[in-house]
């Protein structure tokens, strides 16, 4: 098929005055798996309902293959959900959990049966058919959940925050059996999460909202890596941002003064000399100086060790710098400054992004 698969056009949903979401316009490709994340209020979720069919949208169009399907009620759509709180039927076995909707469809026997005996295997819970939901754990609910929207083999599958009541063991255990079962079926998965690193551990793309409409669309790297904005480097991973002046700005690398101290960084787009900008760098790309001047193509700063946290792997070092700014940065244990030393962190120019607002 040419073309993607689910697309959204100008899609907008008011409530009295206010725009849950704005003229959100976005492509999702066949087999993709595509997250949308953003704060609460974000419009991810109320996106969601209307490619569902829960909302109707105030505007705009929701296309499937080509086709509009803004018109059509839930159950003519071709997509199945799952919610963070799974509703199984607590009276029913796993199986007949699983079999109910294709038993509402009309489905014959024969061919229920080897449906969900499918869907059983592929979520692994094939020894638990017999059980009812209260006997199973959290994540073995929640796979009961995917294997009765799986069952009716959707073209697209939305899943709402579908890890949110596991504890965090689980959580993370789950992310990557849902990226494997998306990836071996074949299936389009759109996933909505608040959280960062789920959406960067399990995404082909994620689609960060903010207030109704997009922050930035990309792969898991390009958001983490080149945020196109002050917001973004913030709500993805942890950042250092330092605030300064444009003085320089040519071929993509932007000088800015950061209090009296000249940091360059990279930048995709034209920051004009003398406003406002803010240089945003990852703690885990950040150095400790030991003495000497920098590399060449190396940034650096100095200041004071405010505070060390130790995490296992690393050491998170707070520096406070002149002005009463400051750095973290996560440092291997041995390298670590004790609280009160003066010390200097270093690291690459092209680790860092100039950034406006």
């Amino acid at each position: 098929m040419n073309g993607p698969l689910l697309e959204l056009r100008d899609l907008t949903k008011r409530f009295g005055d206010f725009a849950a979401v704005d003229r959100l316009s976005l492509e999702v490709a066949s087999g993709e798996f595509l997250t949308l994340l953003g704060a609460s209020g974000s419009g991810k979720t109320t996106t969601l309902r209307m490619i569902a069919g829960f909302e109707v949208p105030t505007a705009g169009d929701i296309l499937m293959g080509g086709a509009p399907i803004t018109p059509l009620p839930p159950y003519k759509r071709d997509i199945n959900t799952v919610f963070q709180h799974y509703a199984l039927f607590p009276h029913m076995s796993v199986r007949h959990n699983v079999e109910y909707g294709l038993r509402m469809k009309g489905v014959a026997a024969g061919e229920r049966a080897s449906r969900v005996d499918g869907a059983l295997e592929m979520v692994q819970l094939t020894h638990l058919a017999a059980r009812a939901p209260r006997q199973l754990s959290g994540g073995q609910q929640q796979r009961v959940a995917l294997a009765r929207a799986l069952v009716n083999r959707p073209r697209v599958l939305l899943l709402d925050e579908p890890l949110g009541a596991l504890d965090l063991k689980l959580r993370k255990e789950m992310q990557l059996e849902l990226k494997h079962l998306q990836t071996g079926l074949g299936i389009t998965f759109v996933y909505v999460t608040h959280d960062q690193e789920e959406a960067l551990t399990m995404s082909d793309r994620i689609v960060l909202m903010r207030q109704g409409g997009v922050a930035q669309i990309g792969t898991p790297r390009d958001l983490y890596d080149r945020p196109a904005s002050r917001y973004v480097a913030d709500f993805i991973g942890e950042t250092n941002l330092l605030p300064g002046t444009v003085v320089e700005s040519a071929q993509g690398l932007v000088t800015l003064r950061v209090g009296d101290t000249s940091l360059r960084g990279l930048s995709d787009s034209a920051l004009a000399v003398g406003t406002e900008a803010w240089l945003t760098v990852r703690p885990e790309v950040i150095d400790l100086l030991d003495g000497g001047l920098p590399p060449a193509g190396w940034n650096a700063v100095s200041g004071t060790v405010l505070d060390t946290v130790y995490a296992g792997s690393t050491v998170r070092v707070h520096v406070e710098l002149a002005g009463g700014r400051r750095l973290v940065a996560n440092l291997p244990p041995g390298a670590a400054p004790p609280t009160g030393a003066p010390a200097t962190l270093s690291w690459p120019v092209e680790q860092g992004r100039c950034l406006g607002e």
